[in-house]
């Protein structure tokens, strides 16, 4: 039996916006556990310090104490998202950050045409509209737990939009059996439940159907080089940090067959970049003023050396593609 991440937890003072400290893993039930890093939010400078844990035995990495759904939605709510979009985009240009969609919609060209697709953590639905050109007979539908999916419908970006997460109670039920291809782009991290969603996306799954998962790496040599002002730490709003390992012997065991790992092209290129930005962001202007030309060499050094550090353990996040098994499509989840 899979732990819960409600199970063994560990009481401290009351704060509406944390759960209860747990004192196991949620996602293989070990107790040994040692604390990763703490740290405040880098870029709203709110109150409180955040915590991630990982597992000494499966190295799965999560919030530890986990915000509440309080908690979650006062860190996330549109105004902070917006913050966010706007450094983001200091760091990444437009250009690059849909050259980036297309390619990973190029990449997988090579699936059978789909008749439906489910984009699930879309946002603004930035990749179902770059991959409309690969995919020009596919109908593509949206999922996010904020309104910016429903904004997407509004500009015709995706068909329908669902608001939410996967594993919402009903969600699944509801989409039961009805895409070809569900895709997860850095979607998991932001679920409070992570297993729960992907046994929701194999439900809305046909026989045959594909999912595609693509995540930070917690085992890239830049968290452990740059600690803190790791950008996909992500804190407070990343709750779940999967291993390669993890996912891959969870979607085996929710009746998947792995098709394709990658670990290079999914790199992008902001680390150092990013890391310098995040220490800055807090500074005086005046500071922040003088450290913008080192945040343009670092970008620009990001960029020259990503088609080395992508073949190499510093590659900060990777990708799965994997197909469900049609002999498991009547069998319940476990």
């Amino acid at each position: 039996m899979q732990p819960s991440l409600a199970t063994t937890q560990i009481t401290e003072p009351h704060d509406p916006f944390l759960e209860p400290r747990r004192a196991d893993c949620p996602w293989c039930g070990s107790g040994c556990l040692r604390t990763r890093l703490r740290a405040p939010d880098p870029l709203r400078q709110r109150p409180g310090t955040h915590a991630l844990d990982v597992c000494g035995e499966c190295a799965h990495v999560f919030q530890n104490p986990r915000l509440t759904a309080e908690g979650f939605a006062f860190y996330h709510r549109d105004f902070y998202e917006r913050r966010l979009e706007e450094f983001a985009e200091r760091l990444r240009s437009a250009r690059t950050v849909r050259r980036r969609r297309r390619a990973a919609a190029h990449a997988l060209s090579a699936l059978p045409e789909p008749e439906s697709w489910l984009d699930v953590g879309t946002g603004y639905a930035g990749f179902p509209e770059a991959a409309k050109e690969f995919f020009p007979y596919t109908s593509f539908d949206g999922l996010d737990p904020t309104a910016r999916v429903e904004q997407a419908l509004l500009d015709g970006r995706v068909e329908e939009a669902h608001r939410g997460y996967l594993s919402t109670p009903g969600t699944a039920a509801r989409l039961r059996a009805r895409y070809d291809v569900v895709s997860m782009f850095h979607h998991l991290q932001h679920a409070p439940e992570p297993r729960a969603e992907l046994r929701a996306a194999l439900t809305v799954l046909r026989p045959g159907g594909h999912l595609v998962v693509e995540v930070p790496d917690p085992r890239s040599a830049f968290a452990a080089l740059l600690g803190r002002w790791w950008w996909s730490y992500g804190q407070p709003r990343h709750l779940h940090l999967l291993p390669l390992a993890n996912l891959r012997a969870e979607l085996e065991r929710q009746g998947c067959t792995i098709l394709v790992t990658d670990r290079s092209a999914p790199h992008a290129p902001y680390d150092l970049s990013a890391a310098l930005a995040l220490a800055v962001s807090h500074t005086h202007p005046l500071l922040r003023a003088a450290a913008a030309p080192l945040t343009d060499l670092a970008w620009a050094l990001d960029h020259t050396l990503a088609p080395l550090i992508r073949h190499t353990p510093f590659s900060n996040a990777y990708r799965v593609v994997a197909r469900k098994n049609e002999d498991d499509a009547g069998r319940p989840p476990p």
